[in-house]
Formats: structure tokens, C-alpha cells, sequence
């Protein structure tokens, strides 16, 4: 599998990962505030990641607590039955906006490992540039707690010289938050993860990041799932449908997803594609078994209209992060 080699620890990270955002169980905490995510079963979460890591992925990228427990069952299945050597899977964690005071960024951290059974994470980040009070998914809107930014890398630094992380890295930052990260990092960020699709490219954010030696990966790889609403028109159709990348996929003998995934990782990004489904679970991890032309590269990229589906400002104007 490709990697992607991160530059302070040359650590190789798959280009492909397996996202877990969408792999949950039910009832272990209230999940009534998310919509649009159907829950699964406890041994659904688990018999997915062990059949993710027996077809080849060797990333796991953890979203939430919820999914954490099963997650590592799954895990732990796969290592006993000798699919794969914990060395070989790189298990990353998300510190939640609700945890980016110093104490509590270390104990969300801790309690992440806990839950995975692990004593090393490969690789943690924070899932948005501020600490808020306010809970995701919300059920109330609060304004943001007063915790620099400076104060939660602190606390990620101290991570990695515990040996409790091995990596660290930024979610939705973009260029002017990062650079004060790294006027101030004693240890530089390694990755960012940020939404990007054919309809939000954000080619500025990808050159800055190559320049500085930050490595993306991309969520949210194949855009709105159904039409979106642009100008009060329901304009913006589904990237999956779309005839550019149907014309390309049918070029390919490929899949629309896999040309949405390809499209990320010819340009050096790392995808974290997610899936209950194993037929669909197979299909992502091939994306990197053909090349697209130039020409078709520039297509897919043409269809940028700087369309963000996952913006904080939605829920609360106080949260415009990207303004």
C-alpha cells in the first residue's frame, strides 16, 4: 500500500485509511443529536474493522469515544488471529473541541488509549482550532471558553514526550492558524486533516502544507450525498452522479467513488474513506490500482465551487472559523 512518510518522524502512514466516523453502536452514549447516521450494532462495529485490516487497511482513523471500545475489539481480533502485528496498524484519535484545556486535552488522550488498550497512539490531532463548551453534536449553543490555541499544542507536545502519541497534528486549521502553530511549536505539526472534495479543492491549502512538509488527509472524500442548495437553487448534485465523474469512471472501468478517491491520492493526500458495506469497503481500498490522466485530473478539479459541507457556523455564527 501507498504511504505517505511524515517528516519529523518519517513514520510511513498508509495513504488509504479506514474511517470510523459512521462504524457506530448504539446506545453507549446519546447519539439523538446526529442525523443522517444510522447506528449499527455493537457487533457490526467490531466485524468491520476486523474485515477492514483483513482486506488490507492498515489505518484506522478513530472519531469519537462511541466508536473507540468496539473498534478495539475488532482490532484485538484481527492481532490474535495473526491478519495483522499492532506495529503494522496506525491508530489515530481526535481530541474533541469540548477538550482542549491543557488537563483535559492529556486526559482525553488517556482515556482514548484506555479504551483502545493501546500505550502509544501513532497519531493525534484536534478536530477544530478552538476550545468551545459547546457539545458535538450540539444540544446547546455556548459561546467558546477562552483556551489559546498555543495552550492545547502544549498539551499535544506533552503527548508525544510522554510516549503516549507518536505523531500530532491539526484538523480544520487553515493557513494563518497554522503558521502560528509553527511559530510557537516546539514540535511541528505532521498532518492536517481537512475536508476536501472535487467541490471544495482548496489547492491553496494543499500548496502551503506541501511547502511546509504537512501531510493532508482529506474527509468527507466524496461531497453531498444527495443535491445540495446553492443560491436558494438545489444546484450542487452529488459528486457520486455527477456526469464528469461518471465519464471518467466509465473510462476507468472504475467505480465514481473510486475516481472521487483516486482524484485525492494522485495529488499525494491521504483518504480515510468509511463504510459498513464490504463490497463498497473493498472497492475504496483499490482505488489506488489505476492513474487518471492529466486531462481528467483537471476535469474533476474544475468542479470546485467552494461548497463546505461541514462548516461550525452553521450551528452557531459565533464559530466562523473559515470567515
Amino acid at each position: 500500500m501507498a504511504t505517505i512518510v511524515l517528516k519529523r518522524t518519517g513514520a510511513k502512514m498508509p495513504q488509504i485509511g479506514f474511517g470510523l466516523w459512521k462504524v457506530r453502536i448504539q446506545r453507549l452514549i446519546d447519539v439523538s443529536g446526529l442525523t443522517g447516521m444510522l447506528p449499527v450494532t455493537k457487533t457490526t462495529c467490531a466485524d468491520t474493522v476486523y474485515n477492514a485490516l483483513k482486506e488490507g487497511y492498515r489505518l484506522l482513523d478513530g472519531a469519537v469515544i462511541t466508536v473507540t471500545k468496539r473498534s478495539r475489539e475488532g482490532l484485538a481480533r484481527a492481532i490474535k488471529d495473526g491478519i495483522v502485528k499492532r506495529e503494522d496498524v496506525f491508530v489515530t484519535s481526535k481530541l474533541w473541541n469540548t477538550f482542549h484545556a491543557h488537563d483535559h486535552a492529556k486526559a482525553i488522550a488517556k482515556k482514548q488509549l484506555e479504551l483502545w488498550e493501546l500505550t502509544t497512539l501513532t497519531f493525534s490531532s484536534f478536530t477544530s482550532p478552538f476550545r468551545s463548551s459547546m457539545s458535538i453534536p450540539p444540544t446547546a449553543t455556548r459561546p467558546s471558553d477562552n483556551v489559546p490555541l498555543q495552550e492545547t499544542w502544549t498539551a499535544m507536545e506533552e503527548l508525544v514526550d510522554e510516549g503516549l502519541a507518536k505523531n500530532i497534528g491539526l484538523s480544520n486549521c487553515q493557513g494563518s492558524l497554522i503558521l502560528d502553530v509553527l511559530r510557537y511549536a516546539r514540535i511541528e505539526p505532521q498532518v492536517l486533516q481537512v475536508e476536501l472534495h472535487p467541490y471544495l479543492s482548496q489547492e491553496a491549502l494543499v500548496k502551503f502544507c506541501k511547502v511546509h512538509g504537512i501531510a493532508i488527509t482529506a474527509y468527507s472524500s466524496f461531497g453531498p450525498q444527495s443535491y445540495v442548495e446553492l443560491d436558494g437553487h438545489k444546484n450542487a448534485k452529488s459528486l457520486l452522479e455527477h456526469d464528469v465523474v461518471s465519464t471518467i469512471a466509465k473510462k476507468n472501468q472504475k467505480t465514481t467513488a473510486q475516481v472521487l478517491l483516486r482524484w485525492a491520492l494522485q495529488q499525494g493526500i491521504a483518504v480515510i474513506p468509511k463504510s459498513n458495506n464490504h463490497h463498497r469497503l473493498v472497492q475504496n481500498l483499490a482505488s489506488a490500482d489505476f492513474t487518471l490522466t492529466d486531462a481528467d485530473m483537471q476535469a474533476i478539479s474544475g468542479l470546485n465551487i467552494n461548497l463546505r459541507l461541514n462548516d461550525p457556523v452553521d450551528l452557531d455564527p459565533r464559530m466562523g472559523i473559515f470567515a
